[in-house]
């Protein structure tokens, strides 16, 4: 009897009206659900991405180049150079004169304090100096290492012998000599080669 009297003063219209809102509020707790655990997922995601950072190191190895004996090479391979002027670790090669473009130094990344000790070098021996800004940068016995932009690749000594920015530009052997013996690969000799990039050092 209740049911026949609800139904009677509860027009059609109205009833649909009542079922709409009702599969309205489901359809819309379901949208809110699917958000958030969507939303907790990319979260989560994203700070997993975060702490997989890989930290960067710096190695220092020695290998046999031709016409120089064993010295000293970046992780590349590339050779390794330092810079008469800078004896005991004194920078004179850096951004503001121009050299690091020529001459590219060997910096540690942030939150790297040294090198890592590759093989056929004295441990030892690496070191690191700290610019006027803060930046650390590897050394090897007291030498600050760079290479040199004209190098084509590993294997490749072009920047021996060439006098600029303040000094002259020798390998290091693995004792942590300059190597002073010049045999450029390029075939053409040191004062050749020092005309470019020297900006009157």
């Amino acid at each position: 009897m209740s049911i026949t009297i609800s139904h009677r003063h509860c027009p059609s219209g109205l009833r649909l009206l009542y079922g709409s809102l009702i599969l309205g509020a489901a359809a819309t707790v379901a949208a809110c659900g699917s958000s958030s655990s969507s939303g907790t997922g990319a979260s989560s995601s994203h700070s997993a991405a975060a702490s997989t950072s890989p930290s960067a190191a710096v190695t220092i190895s020695a290998k046999s180049v031709p016409g120089f004996g064993t010295v000293l090479v970046n992780g590349q391979g590339q050779t390794l150079y330092m810079l008469t002027s800078e004896k005991g670790g004194k920078i004179t090669c850096s951004d503001d004169n121009g050299c690091t473009k020529v001459w590219p130094d060997t910096e540690l990344p942030k939150g790297v304090t040294a090198a890592t000790a590759g093989s056929g070098i004295q441990p030892s021996l690496l070191g690191t100096v700290k610019d006027a800004s803060g930046s650390l940068y590897v050394t090897y016995h007291g030498w600050p290492l760079y290479t040199f932009s004209g190098d084509s690749g590993p294997g490749t000594v072009k920047g021996q012998g060439i006098t600029n920015f303040g000094g002259t530009w020798y390998v290091l052997s693995t004792s942590g000599n300059p190597v002073t013996s010049s045999h450029p690969q390029s075939g053409t000799s040191p004062s050749a080669s020092s005309g470019g990039g020297g900006n009157g050092y």
